[in-house]
């Protein structure tokens, strides 16, 4: 965590420097709200779970620091903002901590996630409440404050997905049911499961919502694979896909306009509707490998370039180097998560955080590739870095519950020694 401070103060310092010519008049105030924040985070950890990983919270910590000096680089109202739901994603993880005492009780609630998950997503339909922004309907306006209930509904479909495969996992696993010369898995155990996803994906599709289709599509093949082992849900989910895609691009206009931008960025259509891609490389471009330094860059003609396109933003004046440095940090973030995966006692508990996990991955791969022209380019957030008050809140609590699971495990794995050692 002191690396973490260390890291984020010195990039704040050097970004004040080259925009204003000054140490900034703030530092002290800066470096209060940061230390205090993230150290109320880590003596909770202390006194709620202890035994928990001590990397998840000094990576979010890092990266949250860095996408915050890059947006007040570019937008200072929109750093205090993001400075207030730092404190309140700090309050949330706390009081996570705290109330949440076994993530395995949450399976009990399996349809109640799936309801709550299925209302959040339908919210921004609504007339007159929902919100349509750049194309897509996915905020909620209430009074002065609007949010993306996508954001908590992700996770709640988490632990719908967890719940369900975990307890359907031998018959997922295990083809019985003859269809002609093969045998397959019973379509009722299937089915229901199937009927869910694509409710969530016809919603999604509704909100013209390209980036978090994506995310869900992958995220629940992910799982089933994990669950079941067996290549040939990989195979169905590749034939899904293909044929989702057509479908996407022949009906929804938006979809055209990001395959033809994806493809051909710096063709005079794909310009003459949005030029935000094509700018994006020409500004990773001119980082190089060391970059232009922080506050030096000219990114900012780049539209939503504190939200969307942040990645660029960063590659131009941190370079290769900081770019290599931010994929290290998300690698190790999903490293840990997926072993704190590895050592739950119990499938639900096991998938939960591994689907936890694949969200933040999954999200920043999308977003990333989308920003260096590898995949279609989505407006999802980076986790932790961009601009966004219900991302962020969500992105914490992620942490939160996977914080309580390695808990959980060091528990468990010591219940099991004394055990052990009481028997000899």
């Amino acid at each position: 965590m002191v690396i973490a401070w260390f890291v984020v103060t010195a990039f704040y310092i050097l970004m004040t420097l080259a925009t204003k010519g000054h140490l900034p008049t703030s530092l002290d105030f800066f470096l209060a709200v940061l230390i205090a924040v993230s150290l109320a985070m880590h003596f909770a950890i202390r006194r709620y779970a202890p035994k928990a990983s001590q990397v998840l919270l000094p990576v979010a910590t890092l990266l949250n620091g860095i996408g915050y000096v890059e947006i007040a680089r570019w937008n200072p109202p929109r750093a205090g903002y993001q400075a207030l739901w730092f404190v309140v994603s700090a309050v949330i993880v706390i009081l996570t901590l705290k109330f949440v005492k076994s993530v395995r009780d949450l399976d009990r609630y399996r349809y109640l996630t799936l309801s709550a998950a299925l209302i959040l997503m339908l919210m921004p339909l609504i007339p007159h409440f929902g919100e349509n922004i750049g194309g897509a309907r996915l905020w909620v306006a209430l009074g002065p404050f609007s949010f993306q209930p996508i954001e908590i509904a992700k996770i709640l479909l988490v632990f719908f997905f967890a719940s369900y495969f975990a307890a359907n996992r031998e018959l997922l696993s295990t083809p019985t049911q003859r269809f002609g010369r093969i045998l397959i898995v019973p379509p009722k155990v299937l089915v229901p499961i199937l009927v869910a996803w694509g409710v969530a994906l016809m919603i999604l599709g509704g909100e013209n919502d390209i980036g978090f289709a994506m995310l869900l599509f992958a995220l629940f093949f992910a799982l089933l694979w994990v669950t079941t082992g067996l290549k040939s849900y990989l195979a169905m989910g590749f034939a899904l896909f293909v044929a989702g895609a057509y479908a996407a691009y022949e009906l929804f206009p938006q979809v055209q306009f990001r395959v033809s931008d994806w493809l051909h960025p710096f063709s005079p259509a794909s310009l003459h509707y949005s030029s935000q891609l094509a700018q994006a490389l020409f500004s990773i471009a001119a980082g190089g490998v060391a970059g232009t330094g922080l506050g030096l860059g000219q990114s900012g003609n780049i539209p939503q370039i504190t939200s969307d396109t942040i990645f660029a933003a960063l590659g131009e004046e941190l370079g290769f180097v900081g770019i290599i440095l931010i994929l290290s940090l998300f690698a190790v973030f999903v490293g840990e998560g997926f072993r704190i995966a590895q050592r739950s006692h119990s499938d639900f508990v096991r998938l939960t955080a591994t689907g936890l996990t694949a969200t933040i991955g999954l999200q920043a791969f999308f977003i990333m590739g989308g920003v260096l022209a590898i995949v279609p380019f989505t407006g999802i957030t980076l986790p932790f870095m961009a601009y966004g008050g219900s991302s962020l809140f969500a992105n914490y609590l992620i942490v939160a519950l996977l914080l309580r699971i390695s808990h959980e495990n060091a528990e468990e794995r010591r219940g099991g020694e004394v055990v052990a050692v009481t028997f000899d």
